[in-house]
């Protein structure tokens, strides 16, 4: 153990602190609104959200009502910084001012942003969203004038894929405050979201936010709720319920989860085909078997990556330590481990891997519980030390990421991981009522692992418990779809994973035939081999599964852009060019535009970015942090670690 405090002091340098108002030095990040800034303006513009869900089957269809009113004195120009899932496929908005409805076109981000500037000078109102991150969007809404209200309606089509017989729908209602060591002169369009106003935590959001859902399942539902927030249900046929803000004082700081079950936790498997023009399209959706339960015989080690900074200050971080002592817990002797702290720097506890032993876990316990969270995030330093430990032949790795994911570069991280991944599987854990789900997902995907979303402390024993029964044994492996009887082509994902967790193989694709022969899904258990057969017929393609179209192409994106090479090449950018422009869908490089081609206004109007509330359990700590200063993670690990090797010392009597 006298390792720890040598490996800290090598790892982690001495804190250096930057000028903030020095240019060279001022990188993006997120700041505090200043209320009252600008007299006459109204800094608030978007006055509610609304949230219509409609679920069929397995798709969700969403359409979000954002109402925009200015009650200032003079036009403005409204930006607001807003979330979405990870899986949402974006086909459709439109404006309303007044009683005009603009239906927006689908162009290339360049073009509509040339044209929104456009009608912006020219005294129109429009418009444009944008896609930052594929959970991160803007809209901005140019000349909303005195007394006007303007109405944007966008909607988009989801996939909801249950895990462990569990369906949930979940709606981001904020976007936590980023991380980035970019410097601003340097920051491309896609990073200009960082640079946005928060609220102060506890400080209730402004905006009304409201939802409303119906659930057609095609089975009988058994159970249905909402760990985040408060709902009631609606007499009706279907399974109807609604959420409104008043029933809470600040709804929009969190994820807005809906969890619901079916009869006896069927999961609807099967598969669904949709013709469109000369194409077909399907989804299969493959229940797993149940898994078999075997003793772990391959020798482990598990490397966990632990983000202490700023962000994870308070709830964040105690519900990490929870999570951790649990993880802990379920470690046997024989195997190995390790710790990487980080927040602007990363820090080892050992040189090594060292065996989990009791002393060894409950050593490195006191030095995470003394952990306060402070800085900045640098998750690719952080792997960057993980994957650099020594690794021992013939024991197999698993890596256990543990934070909130508030950082903006995340497909360097995704590029780093699967550029090294050496027969190491990558685990993630999202802490927090708002995680970045992008990040949380990119990691395991790149990683061939599984992610995990802990929204609340009480969750975490459970979540721990997912992933001790999930890395003991995949439930299947080496998996392959093939068309009996029909030609399947452009399947997503291109190579099935392997199956971690308790939920269904979903695979979408097109395929060429009359419609009559099966698909087969083969692959192996741990028990012998896998052989599932799905047939189709020619009256199985039905216009009620349009959304396919959207779902395929959504997906096709996933593998091209979500978590693929941070810099697309000419040929990967022309890809989604023409899937976002010809399936009409929101992109990296294709934004909707509305513009209202009336001259409305000839005077100036101002720009105004509507502040975000701080996520739910998260401290003003995310916000303004000075540039290099990390001395609470260099000054706890040091007295931490030091203070134990002189206690053992002590004890065995050393001088």
């Amino acid at each position: 153990m006298r390792t720890i405090a040598f490996v800290v002091l090598l790892l982690v340098p001495i804190a250096v602190f930057a000028d903030p108002d020095a240019p060279l030095e001022k990188t993006l990040a997120p700041y505090f609104v200043v209320e009252g800034a600008a007299e006459g303006v109204d800094p608030l513009p978007l006055k509610s959200t609304h949230v219509d869900v409609a679920v069929t089957g397995v798709v969700a269809e969403v359409m979000i009502t954002q109402t925009y009113a200015n009650e200032g004195a003079t036009p403005i120009h409204a930006r607001y910084v807003f979330p979405a899932s990870t899986r949402a496929a974006v086909h459709a908005m439109r404006m309303i001012v007044g009683e005009q409805v603009i239906t927006a076109k689908i162009k290339e981000r360049a073009q509509a942003e040339k044209e929104f500037k456009a009608a912006k000078e020219a005294g129109k109102s429009a418009s444009l969203l944008t896609q930052e991150r594929p959970n991160v969007f803007t809209m901005n809404v140019s000349n909303v004038l005195p007394g006007d209200t303007i109405r944007v309606e966008l909607s988009y089509t989801e996939l909801l894929v249950p895990t462990d017989g569990v369906y949930s729908f979940v709606f981001p209602t904020v976007v936590g405050p980023r991380y980035s060591h970019t410097l601003l002169a340097d920051a491309t369009p896609v990073d200009q979201f960082i640079v946005t106003p928060y609220l102060h935590e506890n400080q209730p959001s402004p905006m009304a936010f409201t939802l409303q859902a119906t659930i057609a399942a095609g089975l009988p539902i058994q159970r249905a709720g909402s760990p985040s927030h408060r709902i009631r249900f609606l007499p009706g046929s279907e399974m109807a319920l609604e959420f409104d803000s008043h029933f809470e004082k600040n709804p929009a700081n969190r994820d807005f989860i809906l969890e619901y079950a079916l009869a006896q936790d069927k999961v609807a498997s099967g598969v669904m085909l949709y013709e469109h023009g000369d194409e077909k399209y399907f989804l299969l959706m493959a229940e797993p078997p149940k898994r078999t339960v075997q003793d772990m015989v391959t020798p482990r080690e598990y490397i966990f990556v632990l983000d202490v900074s700023g962000s994870m200050y308070g709830f964040p971080l105690d519900t990490a330590k929870t999570l951790m002592r649990r993880l802990f817990a379920d470690l046997r002797p024989y195997e190995r481990f390790n710790v990487v702290l980080f927040s602007g720097r990363a820090a080892t506890l050992s040189e090594t891997s060292m065996p989990a032993t009791d002393e060894n876990l409950q050593a490195a316990m006191r030095i995470i519980d003394n952990q306060r969270g402070g800085g900045g995030t640098e998750l690719c330093a952080a792997l960057q030390t993980a994957f650099a430990l020594p690794k021992t032949d013939g024991v197999a790795r698993s890596m256990i990421v543990v934070t909130d994911g508030y950082i903006a570069e995340e497909s360097e991280a995704f590029d780093f991981i699967r550029d090294h991944l050496n027969a190491t599987n990558v685990f993630s854990f999202g802490i927090g009522s708002a995680v970045n789900r992008h990040l949380i997902e990119g990691v395991a995907r790149a990683g061939m692992g599984e992610p995990f979303v802990i929204t609340k402390p009480e969750e975490a024993n459970a979540s721990a418990e997912r992933f001790r029964e999930y890395i003991a044994s995949p439930v299947l492996t080496g998996l392959t779809l093939q068309g009996d009887g029909v030609e399947l082509y452009d399947m997503e994902p291109k190579t099935i994973p392997d199956v971690f967790a308790s939920r269904p193989v979903v695979v979408t694709g097109k395929y060429r035939g009359n419609g009559k022969g099966a698909l087969s899904l083969r692959g192996y258990t741990a028990g012998g081999s896998y052989d599932q057969h799905f047939a189709i017929t020619k009256d199985m393609p039905s216009p009620k599964n349009r959304a396919l179209r959207q779902l395929w192409a959504r997906s096709r994106l996933t593998t091209l852009a979500d978590f693929g090479r941070g810099n697309d090449d000419q040929d990967t950018r022309a890809q989604i060019v023409n899937i976002g422009l010809g399936y009409s869908l929101l992109t990296k490089y294709t934004s909707f535009i509305a513009v209202h081609e009336r001259v409305r206004t000839n005077a100036a109007g101002t720009d105004v970015t509507q502040p975000l509330p701080m996520p739910e359990g998260v401290s003003d700590h995310a916000v303004g942090v000075t540039n290099g200063s990390e001395p609470e993670l260099v000054i706890l690990l040091l007295v931490v670690a030091i203070a134990f090797v002189l206690g053992r010392r002590r004890a065995r009597g050393v001088a």
